[in-house]
């Protein structure tokens, strides 16, 4: 968020269908910058989204919990729970990282063929 104005996260938002926030955890509680966003995504109404919610922490570990009800009372499809890890992701971590995407682009594909059905 420091190179991009939420707007044009905004314009990104139009054309996606998932939507995956990270922060660290900041004062028991996300960057302002990340709840910018946040905020001012909710107030566009996203529809028929999938999210998913991850972060760091050195000792509280709130910000991925907080995202991830953000994004769940937008209406977004949440497949998987809020993933945090302590300080920089180790290793293993990291393999936790691509399987939370892997997980979010099966329900993404899911979503977008039991659509396909309805038409």
């Amino acid at each position: 968020m420091r190179q991009n104005h939420h707007s044009d996260v905004m314009t990104e938002l139009a054309d996606c269908g998932a939507v995956l926030v990270g922060s660290p955890t900041h004062n028991n509680n996300v960057l302002p910058s990340i709840a910018d966003v946040l905020t001012y995504m909710k107030g566009l109404r996203p529809q028929n989204r999938v999210g998913a919610a991850f972060g760091s922490y050195a000792w509280s570990g709130e910000s991925p919990k907080i995202i991830h009800e953000w994004l769940a009372s937008m209406g977004m499809d949440m497949p998987v729970p809020p993933f945090k890890y302590s300080f920089a992701p180790k290793h293993d971590q990291l393999e936790q990282c691509v399987e939370l995407g892997r997980q979010v682009a099966k329900a993404l594909k899911d979503k977008c063929a039991s659509q396909g059905e309805k038409q």
